[in-house]
């Protein structure tokens, strides 16, 4: 088996943060990494010091520290002493507010200022920082906030009316609702988070948080039963500046894009954390993609590192080669990928039109950072994910019930696994230590994923090892949509799987038997969808839904969603020896 390679010329190596993957691979380490760091007073270390304050005490307060394009042409900066200034505002709010350390402040918004203000003002206050999709239904915004016992929720005033007033009695413990957007119009148990921020000196000391407090809480969600809340601490922060300044080649002076949604992990490790531990001016635009618009802001604001979605970057292929050749985007030096493999044809592509490829990385909401990834110094190979990070051992393993071997042939598919030790590791399934256990065998952790590593050491994905589908750069388990379908009077069973899609990578699937009583028609059919996106949202809810007479499933009752996906998609069905009877 052969794999195109694209070069990098001997300048590009020598601009490099790292200009030698395997010297590098040798020499550092998490200690290392760990190094590069200020910490606090007594050995603490608070994710929001290393991220701002901290640049502010070494003279660079007037540096560009966030540039926020309103999707109505507004724009608002913030140097590193003004956010400095706006995150001690938030955190003494908090304060006041009588929430402090542990306490969990949950908030569902787009890419707006208030958001990263109060990211980094919950950490400075010692809080817990848990970010929702702005796109989330009402079911999956209770039952996140609810596992995750939310104190405090910042969002809008629509959202809150939409998604969070009719439920706010199933999550006792939601003391504040903060509302943004300075309306007037605001219910009487919630707070108007402008004008209490007005009525709030920018005074607080940032509160010596310990390495492995609780720092920020990641919903993800697996095949069956309810989404899982992933611990990290503060010590990740480690782990989010060294894969920014080796992963993604971060320097102080450049003018970084990720454009990942806030309500996602990239959002918080690579959208907020990892730039602004660089050092570098972080560019946040409100608006949802469209084509002209993130070629203008590329040219505009002279972007140098852009981090961006293969669905994004399958839609900027569709559009054609001409936009992005009738603009001056010679700033633009390093170019990445996050939220699903990346397919050969778009780093083939990106290196035709911007004269530099897309490098791919893989991680997971559990490694709470980039595990492996293409460099700027190495050497690319389409389709890859590239090596593992300096401090990170990883390896293909043949799992099974009792046993795990390692696999050394190249290009031999298993599961990808990792040597647990690295600073951004999930330390927990939230109140689920049963799951957890269940991800670590053998001194690994098992990813869930399947992959394949060749002769040179470069790591290939191959597919998940379960039923989740991803779509557009977001994980979405199967079993929140079938229980939010069998709430309809008319389902009797719901089974999802994922299908191919030329925007998202995958859509969702539903399949659905139905109650006595009630008919298959195209007017029910559409009336599940419509069910489905109102108490889902559009990000989870499916595209497609199927009313069929019976689903195959085992002896021991489970629906198998991979015979359905096989027959959809004219896939061999494999072993049907579990079946309960032929479908």
């Amino acid at each position: 088996m052969t794999h195109a390679v694209i070069h990098k010329s001997g300048a590009v190596r020598a601009a490099a943060n790292m200009p030698h993957y395997t010297a590098a691979y040798a020499q550092l380490d998490w200690e290392v990494f760990r190094s590069w760091l200020d910490y606090l007073p007594g050995g603490a270390l608070n994710i929001a010091h290393e991220a701002v304050d901290r640049h502010v005490a070494h003279g660079r307060g007037h540096h560009e520290a966030l540039r926020w394009l309103g999707k109505a042409g507004e724009r608002r900066s913030y140097t590193y002493a003004e956010l400095k200034t706006e995150t001690d505002r938030f955190a003494r709010l908090l304060a006041n507010l009588g929430v402090g350390k542990g306490a969990r402040i949950f908030a569902m918004l787009g890419r707006v200022p208030e958001l990263y203000i109060a990211a980094l003002g919950t950490l400075k206050a010692g809080a817990v920082f848990c970010p929702l999709y702005s796109a989330f239904g009402p079911e999956p915004v209770r039952a996140r906030m609810a596992i995750g016992e939310a104190e405090v929720l910042i969002t809008s005033p629509r959202d809150y009316a939409r998604k969070v007033a009719g439920v706010r009695g199933d999550i006792p413990g939601l003391n504040h609702v903060l509302l943004t957007g300075g309306t007037t119009d605001i219910p009487a148990d919630t707070i108007d988070l402008a004008a209490a921020l007005a009525d709030t000196p920018a005074e607080f000391e940032t509160v010596l948080t310990r390495p492995d407090d609780m720092a920020l809480l990641h919903f993800t969600s697996g095949t069956t039963g309810r989404p899982k809340g992933a611990v990290h601490v503060h010590e990740a922060v480690a782990a989010h500046n060294a894969t920014g300044v080796i992963a993604l080649d971060l320097h102080a002076d450049d003018i970084y894009w990720c454009t990942a949604d806030p309500g996602w992990v990239t959002g918080t490790s690579y959208g907020i954390i990892a730039p602004l531990t660089a050092g570098v001016t972080m560019l946040v635009d409100e608006a949802e993609f469209d084509v002209n618009r993130w070629y203008d802001t590329l040219e505009r604001e002279r972007v140098t590192v852009w981090y961006t979605a293969p669905t994004a970057i399958r839609l900027l292929m569709k559009a054609g080669a001409a936009l992005p050749r009738a603009r001056d985007l010679s700033r633009l030096r390093f170019m990445a990928s996050v939220g699903e493999p990346l397919n050969p044809e778009a780093v083939i592509w990106s290196n035709t039109v911007f004269a530099k490829p897309f490098h791919d990385n893989w991680w997971q909401t559990e490694t709470g950072g980039i595990m492996i990834a293409n460099y700027a110094a190495m050497d690319v190979r389409p389709g890859s994910m590239g090596k593992p990070l300096p401090g990170v051992v990883a390896g293909i393993l043949d799992v099974s019930e009792t046993d795990t071997r390692p696999i050394d042939a190249p290009l031999q598919a298993g599961h990808l696994a990792l040597r647990p030790g690295w600073p951004s590791i999930f330390r927990s399934y939230l109140n689920e230590e049963a799951r957890y256990a269940a991800c670590f065998r053998d001194g690994w952790y098992l990813t869930g994923d399947l992959a394949m590593r060749d002769d040179d050491g470069y790591y290939w994905f191959v597919g998940r090892a379960d039923d989740v589908i991803k779509s557009a750069g977001h994980l979405i388990g199967p079993f929140e949509v079938e229980s939010a379908l069998m709430e309809h009077p008319a389902v009797a069973e719901a089974a999802v799987i994922g299908i191919p899609d030329e925007r998202a990578g995958e859509v969702v699937k539903a399949f659905v038997t139905l109650r006595a009583g009630h008919t298959a028609s195209a007017q029910l059919q559409k009336e599940l969808l419509g069910y489905a996106r109102q108490r889902l949202g559009p990000a989870i809810a499916p595209r497609q839904i199927d009313i069929a007479d019976d689903l195959p499933r085992t002896r021991s009752g489970k629906i198998m969603r991979r015979l359905l996906k096989a027959r959809e998609l004219g896939l061999p069905e494999g072993d049907l020896s579990t079946l309960e009877k032929p479908a």
